[in-house]
């Protein structure tokens, strides 16, 4: 008796309980209705990027897509998507009970949440407004729900024919024609077996699987095979048919929404500094993002015109100029010119890396400082130089010319090519790198060149950018600024990242001031006087390398520092019909002199600090007449030794090393001196460009940005 009573109790209860379950479920189905809208342009919000000032647009960057009727898409591409995705698609009630069962578990138990979604799920998880992205049992629940009611209301035609053109296939591209395009340069209606194959494996992983290289290659040719294995199971093909297919070749990947001009390298800038900040292309393309940049409309085009009106007609068009203006006090690019986009890829004042020529020595000279030499210091400034571990190669100065014992502000006046050697052999070389590092220019372009004795007189190859970057410390009283092209990304919930650049003191403010006072000796009475702004003080460093194959002109003002560089995309002469072979007093001057001449109007005349030690004259007057050496620095228009073949380091160690250097490596001697060419572009390094330059996120060395 007491068992069946038990037994009754039990069923009453279990049937209430059906009951109460039943009702709640239809309570949830009731007020659950399939929205009425979708989300905003199906699936996301495009992006768009500004120009300093927060308002003036670069670029949107949109969703990519193109919708196509179902028809349209080749049966062969519908049925490799359903064999990736959702196998049952067609026989299901719109989700799938094992796989909602294992992904409410995850929901619940914290963990990542599994596959379990059918093509239904998906869809209306993307395409219907009022279903957030969050993981959450409840949210989970109304997927569920209005899954099932698309499911008995709409044809499964319809659905898949949504999901086609509103899934993210990577690459910009959302849907299956932007896709189709993206990879392949083709509309839907062309693709192949195997093309359709390789669509349905990307849409697991669209970032990873966009452009794939190495380990992401392997992962994607075992997912494309998959799905072929995955399309016999279900009868799309045969087991003769997928024998005969093999991985497609992917076209070349393509940033959406090309740009004309120098929006395409800004746009470029900005996408690849998104992503070492941690934004995927996904957010970028379709996170609603507004995204503000340091560059300054009126500087952009300012820098353009200095360089297009400046150069002769005549100009020949394998010769490239680049210019960077970075302000000193925030690490912020202003302004740059990076060529013709229709030409090439590479930008000049990014991408292209060229020598430093002379412009490197301040450098030098701010690592001697640094350590304790000041400007009286006397360095041999005699031609030539023959150094003990080479002294088949010496080193001359330009023409020849020997000056004797010279303090260091006349060295840098003068571009003293032994000077810098005697000096960097007080000094050591690895200090002179380590200053230079600290200062903006990435060490793994400074490393190959650090055991040769023309290592302070620039034969490392840097950008426009990083020499402004490393000229832009002088001007911040010895303080680096994290070179950057983002000020805010604010997402689409409103949420703002304020970008804050790094700070590093590089040199001491003694060191900074020291070395700006000797620049500028260099444009008032040396090889840059071309670069005068005759309204405000300058600094700056005239730069040419050997048989003039890239010369520069890096310079600053208190508030902007701005390189220009100029050299050949086969790294031949720079040569103009008329002018002559150039050298870095010339014709990177006059640019330099006419950008910055437009870019200080309106801004208040700011002094230079003072040299240590000088509260009145500084002791070093104008040049005496046999002093003067107006035709500009090292090398000679002639081919010399030690920009072909490196020497070593002296025997004997440098005073404040530690320890001696190694001997390089004879055939690594020959490596350095080889003069990269590139067919496609712009002579570059080869080791790629690093983060730049860390530090602690400490500005108290920088001033307010004259910029905004």
């Amino acid at each position: 008796m007491r068992k069946r009573r038990l037994l009754r109790f039990l069923l009453i209860g279990g049937a209430a309980g059906f009951v109460v379950l039943a009702a709640l479920f239809g309570i949830a189905w009731a007020m659950t209705p399939i929205p009425d809208s979708t989300q905003k342009d199906a699936t996301a919000q495009g992006s768009v990027i500004y120009y300093r000032d927060g308002k003036t647009v670069i670029a949107r960057q949109g969703v990519d897509r193109r919708n196509v009727e179902l028809a349209k898409v080749p049966a062969h591409v519908r049925e490799a998507v359903i064999a990736a995705e959702n196998r049952s698609f067609y026989d299901d009630s719109g989700v799938s009970v094992k796989g909602t069962a294992r992904a409410l578990w995850s929901t619940v138990t914290g963990n990542q949440i599994q596959g379990g979604s059918t093509i239904t799920q998906q869809l209306v998880r993307n395409y219907y407004s009022g279903l957030s992205q969050e993981r959450s049992v409840i949210r989970k629940a109304k997927e569920i729900m209005i899954s099932i009611k698309v499911d008995q209301s709409k044809p499964k035609d319809w659905v898949l024919e949504q999901y086609l053109n509103t899934i993210y296939f990577g690459r910009g591209a959302n849907g299956v024609q932007a896709a189709a395009r993206a990879y392949f340069g083709e509309d839907v209606d062309r693709l192949n077996v195997s093309q359709g194959a390789y669509l349905a494996a990307v849409i697991q992983q669209p970032s990873r699987f966009a452009d794939p290289e190495g380990t992401d290659l392997q992962a994607v040719e075992a997912r494309w095979r998959s799905v072929i294995q995955a399309m016999t199971q279900t009868g799309a093909l045969t087991a003769a048919e997928a024998e005969a297919q093999r991985f497609p070749e992917l076209k070349a990947a393509k940033k959406p929404f090309q740009l004309k001009g120098q929006a395409q390298y800004m746009l470029q800038q900005v996408t690849d500094e998104l992503n070492r900040r941690g934004y995927t292309d996904e957010d970028i393309n379709g996170g609603g993002l507004k995204i503000v940049t340091t560059f300054d409309k009126k500087l952009m085009e300012a820098a353009e015109r200095a360089v297009k009106d400046t150069l002769p007609d005549a100009t020949p068009k394998k010769i490239r100029t680049g210019l960077a203006a970075v302000d000193p006090a925030t690490g912020e690019v202003v302004a740059f010119y990076g060529g013709s986009p229709d030409r090439s890829q590479y930008d000049n004042a990014f991408s292209a890396k060229v020598m430093a020529g002379s412009t490197f020595k301040p450098y030098t000279l701010a690592a001697a400082l640094e350590s304790g030499l000041g400007l009286s210091t006397r360095v041999n400034g005699n031609s030539p130089m023959r150094v003990a571990a080479d002294p088949e190669h010496p080193i001359p100065n330009d023409g020849g010319r020997s000056y004797g014992q010279i303090d260091l502000v006349s060295a840098i006046r003068n571009s003293v090519n032994t000077a810098f050697v005697d000096l960097a052999q007080k000094v050591g070389p690895r200090k002179v790198a380590a200053t230079a590092e600290a200062m903006g220019i990435p060490a793994e372009q400074l490393r190959p060149h650090v055991h040769a004795a023309s290592f302070p007189l620039g034969v490392a190859s840097v950008s426009a950018v990083q020499n402004a970057s490393g000229f832009a410390t002088f001007a911040n009283s010895g303080v680096h600024m994290e070179t950057h092209v983002i000020k805010s990304v604010t997402n689409a919930d409103g949420v703002k990242d304020v970008v804050k650049p790094a700070a590093t003191q590089a040199v001491s403010e003694r060191a900074a001031a020291d070395a700006t006072y000797a620049m500028r000796q260099v444009v008032q009475y040396g090889t840059g006087t071309a670069a005068r702004l005759y309204d405000r003080p300058v600094a700056g460093k005239t730069g040419t390398t050997d048989d003039s194959r890239a010369v520069w002109f890096t310079g600053f003002t208190p508030q902007l520092a701005t390189a220009v560089n100029m050299f050949r995309d086969d790294n031949e002469t720079v040569a103009v019909p008329g002018y002559g072979v150039q050298f870095g007093g010339q014709l990177p001057a006059q640019v330099w002199r006419a950008f910055m001449t437009e870019a200080m109007e309106g801004k208040p005349v700011e002094q230079f600090p003072d040299p240590s030690g000088l509260s009145g004259p500084t002791g070093y007057g104008e040049p005496r007449d046999q002093d003067r050496d107006w035709s500009d620095e090292t090398p000679s228009r002639q081919p010399e030794q030690w920009d072909q073949r490196p020497t070593q380091e002296e025997t004997q160690p440098p005073p404040t090393d530690d320890e001696p250097p190694a001997q390089p490596d004879p055939d690594e001697n020959a490596r350095l001196m080889e003069t990269p060419e590139e067919e496609s572009g712009p002579p570059v390094d080869e080791a790629p460009e690093p983060e730049p330059t860390s530090g602690p996120a400490d500005n108290s060395g920088a001033r307010p940005s004259p910029f905004g």
